[in-house]
């Protein structure tokens, strides 16, 4: 990875644990199902708690909104910012597809992951070095963990939160 591309990352990375999307807890009345996770990683003590309001059923249900409350690191405040910005609006089956993206940038452990996967996670792209760092793997992790939660609490989808299909 260039110095360039990496700088340009970093500042992605800043610019959405300055300014985060989908921060601040909404309640969702009127909505057709919400859910809700709260997640904590021990290691750091970075923590989260989640909401989602689902349109429809199962798979196919749209997420029409997310909101969170959480503290901690830059990495794991600005990785659920950039998630809300990605699966807001998309439908549970997209959500898990990106989700699973991102989870094999995480495993990458800093080799190149190729420009298609890149390509697909748009900003979360930035979290590319980040890989290299297993202790903050866990941090940008967790925002991903909390959808997770929250929409199976929704959908009561005892499948749980299956990536890539």
């Amino acid at each position: 990875m260039s110095a360039d591309l990496q700088n340009l990352y970093q500042q992605i990375i800043l610019d959405h644990a300055r300014s985060p999307h989908g921060r601040g807890l909404v309640d969702y009345d009127g909505a057709e199902s919400t859910g809700q996770s709260h997640q904590v990683n021990p290691t750091c003590g970075d923590e989260v708690t989640l909401r989602v309001a689902l349109r429809g059923d199962g798979k196919d249900a749209v997420i029409e909104s997310i909101s969170w409350q959480g503290q901690g690191c830059s990495i794991s405040q600005a990785s659920l910012s950039v998630m809300t910005d990605l699966v807001q609006g998309s439908t549970v089956a997209q959500a898990y597809g990106v989700a699973g993206d991102f989870r094999a940038l995480m495993d990458s452990r800093g080799r190149d992951a190729g420009d298609d996967l890149l390509d697909r996670l748009d900003d979360a792209a930035a979290f590319a070095g980040v890989s290299k760092f297993p202790a903050r793997i866990k941090c940008a992790l967790l925002g991903w963990a909390a959808l997770r939660g929250a929409i199976v609490a929704a959908t009561t989808d005892s499948e749980g939160f299956e990536e890539n299909e």
